[in-house]
């Protein structure tokens, strides 16, 4: 008896769930980015532009991050921008975009006769947005979902906190709220929701404001240090980038396909 109650609850659980689509944020969270054209969002960006692409990628200049704390201030402003908690305990931390070292962040790439140029500089580290993400085939709620143009977006209504996209993220760019972060953010901005506690959230490539027709926070402040656009297109500035230097990327072995460039 108690099984099938429960079997009831979970129907209509799951029906309810399905209704409660926040229009206004998935439809923003929908849109796509470099080519501007009439925004089709309706109330939420009504009369702005929308920058669009095929499939978005970003190219991290690595030296010029190194310049002037260019790293700390992409880390600050995204943080702030998306209303990112700031908690002293490591384990409960969350984090959009960080720095790592090279041995972290390439571990199969890592060799002793590195220069300690590279061996010690700020590789800014965020969600891949893959081109293949394996996140998106463990969310057994469709929580986490890829747009048309490539970018790994997070529904935070959907998200049950089972944390199985966090395991299948080879890249760790995944947090969980163990806690309301709410009382830990500083200066809530109110155009991004806040999340609760039991939910999962990650870089979404600043989705929107492509919707504004505006780059991504990140590439705003970097001072030329990031490069952000279509990949499919060959007359795009990450296109001339990516022909004329040297890149890796993270783990490209394992097949995701990550759409995040690193000049060194």
């Amino acid at each position: 008896m108690m099984e099938n109650s429960r079997r009831s609850f979970l129907k209509i659980a799951g029906v309810t769930a399905a209704g409660l689509s926040l229009k206004p944020v998935t439809d923003v969270l929908a849109a796509g980015g470099l080519q501007k054209k009439s925004s089709p969002i309706g109330d939420v960006s009504k009369g702005k532009d929308v920058l669009t692409a095929k499939r978005w990628a970003m190219v991290i200049d690595v030296k010029k991050m190194a310049h002037d704390d260019t790293a700390q201030k992409c880390i600050e402003t995204c943080h702030k921008l998306h209303n990112v908690p700031k908690l002293t305990n490591k384990r409960h931390e969350i984090k959009w975009i960080w720095e790592e070292e090279f041995h972290h962040a390439f571990p199969g790439q890592y060799h002793e006769h590195l220069s300690e140029e590279i061996k010690h500089a700020p590789f800014l580290v965020l969600c891949n947005h893959c081109k293949n993400p394996s996140c998106v085939r463990a969310c057994p709620t469709k929580a986490t979902f890829q747009r048309e143009d490539g970018i790994v977006l997070m529904d935070f209504h959907r998200c049950i906190g089972c944390r199985f996209c966090m395991a299948a993220c080879p890249y760790g760019s995944r947090s969980f709220n163990f806690r309301d972060p709410r009382p830990f953010i500083k200066e809530t901005q109110e155009n991004f929701p806040t999340r609760m506690k039991g939910v999962v959230e990650k870089c979404n490539f600043c989705a929107e404001r492509l919707a504004e027709g505006k780059q991504p926070a990140c590439v705003e402040v970097s001072g030329g240090a990031i490069v952000f656009g279509d990949l499919d297109d060959e007359n795009s500035e990450v296109r001339k980038v990516l022909k004329s230097n040297h890149v890796i990327r993270r783990k490209p072995g394992l097949g995701t396909g990550p759409q995040i460039y690193y000049m060194v």
